[in-house]
């Protein structure tokens, strides 16, 4: 954790105890919610548990509902956050952050839902739906969100046909592209991994939200809600033969730190496959998350499933697709990972010394684009930052390599704004931080002017 010297100067953690800020307002209402329908879907599938498991899977099912209850009751009443039980890889990282959380309590007051940094209990209340998991053998193995995952993937099939047709169709004439029409197609497909951002499960509160027409024919009319755009920085990189600082043995690798499975987890895959069709990079390398998380967050069983699906699907473009991204995760042009790290509270500007095994695999990437909300949270570590303050100031060290996030508005921090650029838009429109209407595409460089 940063020590104190590091964060003085720093603005304070959003959190719940501003009454009536989003933090207040998602604490209160959106994430008990949340554990509602966990709860439902856990009872649901009751009979499942029975038929694979006998009356232990039953048992193990009223042992987990149970747990998860008395979760919300201690969030809705603001108890204090309790240490972890179970025997998962990261319980004794989480157990230390609770201890350096209490360290900046006021008064040694202990860590609750409502007092704490509305990022550590978020990510908190996550890992206790999953502890509820863990401590009930047999059921330990069950991803609670796994059905709205899969509803969401396939309530957005039109909208996948489109943009894998469209894919290939790129790929059938790419070898005729200019530079300009490269860049261009480029942009595109960088756009439409960027609202692919807006099919978030948990800001809906597991409610659907999918994506149903053509996120292609939409690209003109979203333009002018994407606040800073930093485009050309990305394709400077993409073009330059290798990143700033790095010697020019030709384009290299790209990763991707994913938010959401669905619909926006396909706009991410065809955005890679056009990378490397393109030339644009020769690996990319996907970070997903090592457990159910953040309701539609992508794990590891989610990204190989779409792959799946998408080359099993009775259209002849999406099956195409997918038989392509199986053929470039075979032949290692295409990687993916997961890290403990994704799934801890801290703050990206920890990880260096937190998670140093990651932070110099990602130092090995010639970029890095970040998607999401929750990726934009920890790269700015959640904070209440002026709008005008530099994107490159709020990262607080963390570079790795150049980096970009493609991020729909969900939450109360945004910054890298021009002057008068967010008091323009409160005036406007009061609820742009969270309405998930705006967008970014916010980049930053290790030799760019901080």
């Amino acid at each position: 954790m940063a020590s104190q010297e590091v964060l003085r100067g720093v603005p304070q953690s959003l959190s719940a105890k501003f009454v009536g800020s989003f933090a207040y307002l998602t604490v209160r209402d959106r994430l008990p919610t949340i554990l509602t329908k966990v709860i439902d879907t856990i009872h649901r599938n009751k009979n499942k548990f029975f038929e694979e498991h006998g009356e232990e899977g039953v048992q193990a099912e009223k042992r987990a509902i149970s747990f998860l209850s008395k979760l919300r009751n201690e969030l809705q009443t603001d108890k204090p956050v309790l240490a972890l039980t179970d025997d998962g890889e990261d319980t004794d990282v989480w157990n230390q952050y609770l201890q350096r959380q209490q360290a900046l309590m006021d008064e040694q007051e202990p860590p609750s839902w409502f007092k704490s940094p509305w990022l550590y209990v978020e990510c908190y209340m996550y890992r206790r739906i999953q502890e509820s998991i863990l401590l009930n053998p047999p059921i330990c193995a069950f991803d609670a969100f796994r059905e709205a995952k899969t509803q969401s993937y396939f309530e957005s099939q039109q909208a996948t046909m489109a943009i894998c047709t469209y894919l290939q169709g790129l790929n059938k004439n790419r070898n005729e592209f200019s530079e300009e029409q490269l860049l261009n197609q480029f942009l595109t497909l960088l756009q439409v991994s960027l609202w692919g951002n807006k099919c978030d499960l948990s800001i809906s509160a597991g409610q659907e939200n999918s994506q149903k027409s053509s996120p292609v024919d939409a690209l003109g009319e979203l333009k002018p809600y994407i606040l800073v755009d930093d485009s050309s920085s990305v394709w400077s990189v993409l073009t330059s033969g290798a990143a700033p600082g790095r010697s020019a043995t030709g384009r290299g690798r790209v990763d991707i730190v994913l938010d959401n499975a669905g619909f926006e987890l396909v706009t991410d895959l065809v955005l890679a496959d056009f990378l490397v069709a393109s030339g644009l990079a020769k690996q990319v390398h996907f970070h997903g998350k090592s457990m159910p998380w953040f309701v539609s967050d992508a794990t590891r069983e989610d990204f190989h499933w779409t792959v799946k699906q998408t080359m099993a699907a009775n259209h002849r473009w999406m099956s195409k697709s997918g038989a392509q991204w199986h053929r470039y995760l075979k032949d290692g042009t295409w990687r993916y990972h997961d890290h403990p790290f994704w799934t801890l509270p801290h703050e990206f500007s920890e990880m260096a010394a937190d998670a140093p095994d990651l932070y110099a695999a990602l130092q090995t990437a010639d970029l890095i684009f970040f998607k999401g909300d929750l990726n934009y949270r920890k790269l700015t570590g959640d904070r209440h930052w002026a709008h005008t303050e530099t994107f490159a100031r709020a990262l607080r060290g963390f570079q790795p390599a150049p980096l970009c996030s493609l991020r729909t508005l969900k939450a109360n921090v945004q910054v890298g704004l021009q002057p008068n650029q967010g008091e323009n838009l409160t005036a406007q429109e009061p609820q742009w931080m969270t309405s998930g209407v705006y967008a970014v595409i916010q980049f930053s460089s290790p030799l760019r002017e901080q």
